[in-house]
């Protein structure tokens, strides 16, 4: 009993030490989560937001006029979302193995390296979507002129003009960009790994191919996880990058650009919140997914 009160006490004392940090989330994003969610079912405009009518899910799907789920635009845009979070989060998680298990590996400057790989990372998003939007241009980008160079092409692409390339081209400069992020994660749970299971499967002969597939990748996958979901949740809420190098361009369109510019542009703050509601849906449902998938292999490795 006396475990059981002592345990008891720890719980109320953990709960009254986490009761500010709640109360300042629930004030920073509980508020303005309600408010979009409220003005998802209304008709709402940012030049009069006071005088707004309740229209139910008129936003969502309506007959007349079809509402977000007959959009089009929407249905497009949160196609790129997803081929967006899937490339760029695969591409970014092999990436990331290779690069960490290079780095986890002794050589001469590795700790010149292992910073230099950070680089990418620690640069503000706009700044790098502003470099490599230069750089990507048909007539004065370094990209077009090294490919004529090496006669590789034989004129300028417009890659952010192009919808064949556009959308590759924001992904591979997220690529580029987020691959230390996933580097360093994986770094960190390999140092964390017991080298005498190495030493064993060494005096045994295993390949290292076997070593990382039978060894360090169960082993890692907590982190790994953790990774991907982090990863993945930026990802789908994706913004700042492809608005900044192709603006409102259908072709790179994500569903955040798509609530921005009926939110903005349009100002239609009832459909564009309707537009906002559907993505926090559509990331509570896909890290709910990745978050079950998780459970269920590491379940199946025990």
């Amino acid at each position: 009993m006396a475990k059981s009160g002592l345990a008891s006490q720890k719980v109320r004392a953990a709960l009254w030490f986490l009761a500010p940090m709640v109360l300042a989330l629930a004030l920073a994003a509980g508020w303005p989560l309600g408010r979009t969610l409220y003005y998802a079912f209304t008709d709402a405009t940012l030049s009069d937001m006071a005088d707004h009518g309740f229209v139910g899910f008129d936003n969502f799907w309506n007959p007349e006029w079809g509402g977000l789920f007959g959009d089009a635009k929407w249905w497009r845009a949160v196609g790129n979302t997803l081929v967006f979070t899937g490339a760029s989060v695969g591409l970014e998680t092999v990436f990331g193995i290779l690069i960490a298990l290079v780095l986890n590996r002794p050589f001469r400057g590795r700790g010149l390296v292992r910073a230099a790989v950070l680089i990418p990372w620690a640069i503000p998003t706009i700044v790098s979507a502003k470099m490599w939007g230069w750089m990507l241009h048909d007539q004065f980008g370094v990209i077009n002129d090294m490919l004529l160079g090496l006669g590789l092409i034989e004129a300028p692409i417009a890659w952010m003009a192009n919808s064949a390339t556009a959308l590759g081209a924001v992904i591979a400069v997220d690529v580029w960009k987020t691959t230390p992020f996933m580097a360093l994660l994986v770094l960190a749970a390999l140092q964390t790994l017991p080298g005498d299971i190495y030493e064993a499967a060494r005096i045994d002969g295993v390949s290292r191919l076997r070593v990382f597939f039978r060894i360090t990748l169960p082993l890692i996958r907590p982190a790994l996880m953790v990774a991907v979901i982090f990863r993945g949740l930026d990802a789908l809420r994706a913004f700042d990058l492809m608005y900044v190098m192709a603006a409102n361009n259908a072709d790179t369109m994500t569903v955040s650009v798509f609530a921005r510019q009926q939110l903005v542009d349009f100002q239609d703050v009832g459909y564009g919140s309707a537009a906002a509601a559907l993505l926090f849906v559509l990331v509570a449902v896909m890290t709910a997914v990745v978050l079950t998938l998780g459970r269920v292999r590491m379940g199946a490795a025990r």
